[in-house]
């Protein structure tokens, strides 16, 4: 057997812990490249550099400036010419595209009404930037819409460039139901992309009408989503979010990795947030946590009640339509708490706030991010709930079983692929699974869960199974590694 080549791997994306974190997709674009770096891999990433960044903390330097984005006619004030920082601690790397006008002018990530070109002007900075650098990756990961540009450019724009036409690309679909700056369900004729032709020369506002997802998938030598659930739901027409054909079309190109977590830092033997710390031979010790999280959340304080955490954003897809139909009848029937840590729609949060007041010893919320509360949970709570209506991997269930909290989900997506339905009969399984998106399926499996949480053997049977599982990105960047091999061939044999 040969040995196994280390590849320069540069991921693009809209956001990256530490530097700035909206979302999963930061927390995985600050773990995986670790996890490829520590196989021995050279992996960099490369993002927009915000207002937001707090370069103080993060030192960076000028790596490349004057980078021309637009041509003098269609950007006569130079408005689109940009610079690239480089921040590099004990060997990693991180790239920045400077631009005043698109990145640092603006107060959030996400959310303007020209978003498109500025993630196309992060696209076409990257190529840029590659074209003039010491540094050549083998592979780019674009991660989701917003990179979905890079593999347009390079298969149109730069298919002839010595440099460029060498450079394998990976897309890497984190959730495909944002696609653009649109509705993909309302898309007239008029405005319809149909994904081939070029993308228009920056920054023409008929960008605002493309299709970054679509682009993507279309272009790229390999196609990959966070779960292998996922990648096969998408398929079909009640998953794929108008895109189920193009996919179809591309599916032997297609493929699904299981996200992972950051075991160092969710590791409840060392987290330095818990009222005591515990492994998996201690796991008598989260009573304590569990008193803490109650009075945290000013809810009574018994270790012997019931406890059901979330931790989620309140939306549709999080499956909260269906909680909030038999949530009321279930804290009224069975002696249970229930805590709530989450941003989101108004609704829910209304929904939850009267839930409050009408059980104040038995509800506890907390409608801001905090970065301890949701440890507190995954710690003190015996089960989290996660009945989402998708889900592309999810983290959360992870997390929570890293902590020996159980999970209860539905099986759809990154869900299914790493919650297995508990067995009282083997003492297999490490939660409680259900599989139609409705509030009955939902109450089911939360009385299972509730009536085996009172057999007190087979609850640590089920504590041991959850806490003992290896979501590490490790495993995951071994995964990641072979279909870089794969993709580095095809492209290779696409260019001959």
């Amino acid at each position: 057997m040969g040995k196994q080549l280390k590849f320069k791997i540069l991921f693009v994306a809209s956001e990256a812990a530490p530097f700035v974190k909206v979302g999963g997709l930061g927390e995985v674009m600050y773990s995986l490249p670790k996890a490829l770096r520590d196989l021995g891999h050279d992996a960099r990433v490369m993002i927009p550099k915000y207002a937001t960044i707090d370069t103080k903390k993060h030192k960076m330097t000028l790596e490349a400036e004057g980078l021309r984005l637009g041509t003098s006619e269609t950007d006569p004030q130079g408005i689109l010419i940009s610079n690239v920082l480089k921040n590099e601690i004990d060997g990693n790397i991180s790239y920045f595209l400077e631009n005043m006008e698109y990145y640092e002018k603006r107060a959030n990530v996400y959310g303007y009404g020209d978003d498109t070109i500025r993630w196309a002007l992060l696209s076409k900075g990257v190529l840029e930037f590659l074209k003039i650098s010491n540094w050549k990756p083998d592979i780019i990961v674009a991660c989701d819409w917003q990179a979905g540009f890079i593999p347009n450019y390079l298969h149109i724009e730069y298919e002839n460039d010595p440099v460029l036409k060498n450079i394998t690309t990976l897309f890497s679909i984190h959730n495909l139901k944002y696609q653009g700056m649109f509705d993909t369900n309302f898309v007239n004729e008029m405005d319809y992309d149909a994904g081939q032709q070029p993308i228009p020369v920056l920054p023409n506002e008929r960008i605002l009408k493309l299709n970054g997802m679509k682009r993507g998938i279309f272009y790229a030598d390999v196609i990959n989503t966070v779960s292998p659930t996922y990648s096969k739901e998408i398929l079909s027409k009640e998953s794929g979010e108008n895109l189920d054909k193009l996919l179809n079309e591309r599916k032997g190109r297609l493929f699904g990795i299981l996200n992972g977590i950051d075991t160092d830092s969710f590791n409840p033997e060392t987290d330095p947030d818990l009222d005591i710390n515990y492994n998996h031979k201690t796991t008598d010790k989260r009573k304590q946590n569990k008193l803490a999280l109650q009075k945290q959340f000013g809810i009574e304080i018994n270790e012997n009640k019931f406890v059901a955490g979330i931790v989620s954003r309140m939306d549709e897809q999080k499956g909260f339509d269906i909680l909030i139909q038999m949530i009321d009848k279930f804290m009224q029937n069975l002696d249970s708490q229930l805590v709530i840590v989450g941003e989101g729609d108004s609704k829910y949060r209304l929904f939850f706030e009267d839930l409050k007041k009408k059980y104040p010893d038995k509800v506890g919320i907390h409608f801001s991010f905090d970065f301890r509360l949701p440890r507190l949970i995954f710690a003190g709570a015996d089960v989290v709930l996660l009945p989402s209506k998708f889900e592309p991997c999810g983290l959360v269930q992870m997390e929570a079983m890293r902590y020996g909290a159980v999970p209860i989900v539905r099986k759809v997506g990154g869900l299914a692929d790493s919650v297995q339905d508990f067995n009282p009969e083997t003492g297999k399984g490490t939660g409680f699974v259900f599989e139609k998106f409705d509030p009955f399926s939902l109450t089911i499996a939360m009385v299972r869960a509730y009536q085996i949480y009172h057999q007190k053997n087979l609850w640590k049977k089920i504590i041991k199974n959850a806490i003992n599982q290896d979501f590490s990105w490790k495993r995951s960047a071994f995964e990641y590694v072979k279909l870089f091999e794969m993709a580095i061939r095809l492209h290779k044999e696409k260019i001959k």
